[in-house]
């Protein structure tokens, strides 16, 4: 259990922020389960922030994108949905050091690592609302620059900002002069519960496999697996 204290040190020296209401930042790592859980004490979680916090983070990464490049709608759009998608948001969030002053019920602490990543990157977007709530727009912004748009340079150089099959379509035919193709492999399960077994071929040679609910989810999958095997050949 962390005092207040703690969440206006992690403001001032982590957000850049001195909050005049440090429960507002108290609020955005409470999750719901944490509030079912100690119902007598607590009373509100961080979804209403969060909802907030979302369209802030999307004006400050449209307007940036908007002013510092004259690429097409799509592009920039594809742009926008890289920055806050919940795996950059959620890493953002990890990076700075969110995850101990989560306010989670015991059995959310136990959940899965998706689980954790996604509770994460809602925890973001909850603080980039109670920055703009006590602090204004333009703290906000500061904060999200400094956190997020500061990976945008690696997201362009890598290319993940595609999809990971037309990632890995652009990275074979540049290398290896090929297009993927991808086979299902197997097909468990029934009909209302299958998974399906994905594998991507380049040049005959199976580059990766992939599981998935459906056989669209399994080439992602196969597709992000391939792309790992071409940057540990870098």
């Amino acid at each position: 259990m962390h005092s207040e204290s703690s969440y206006k040190e992690f403001a001032s020296k982590v957000l850049g922020v001195d909050f005049d209401d440090i429960q507002t930042l108290i609020c955005a790592f409470t999750h719901r389960s944490y509030v079912n859980e100690h119902r007598k004490t607590v009373f509100e979680h961080n979804e209403r922030l969060e909802f907030l916090g979302d369209a802030v983070l999307e004006l400050v990464v449209t307007d940036f994108l908007y002013k510092n490049y004259k690429d097409a709608e799509g592009v920039l759009t594809n742009w926008r949905s890289s920055l806050v998608r919940t795996e950059s948001i959620g890493q953002a969030a990890a990076k700075h050091d969110f995850e101990p002053l989560l306010r989670l019920s015991k059995g959310e602490k136990r959940g899965t690592d998706r689980a954790r990543q996604q509770i994460l990157a809602n925890c973001y977007e909850a603080v980039v609302g109670a920055i703009y709530v006590d602090q204004g727009y333009e703290a906000a912004e500061k904060f999200i620059t400094k956190s997020l748009i500061s990976t945008f340079d690696n997201i362009l150089e890598t290319g993940s900002w595609m999809d990971a099959k037309s990632h890995l379509q652009e990275t074979a035919q540049s290398k290896d002069n090929s297009t993927p193709i991808y086979k299902v492999l197997e097909e468990v399960g029934p009909d209302h519960d299958k998974e399906f077994t994905v594998g991507v071929f380049i040049n005959g040679e199976i580059r990766g496999k992939g599981k998935g609910p459906s056989k669209q989810i399994g080439q992602q999958n196969a597709a992000e697996i391939a792309l790992e095997s071409y940057s540990d050949h870098k």
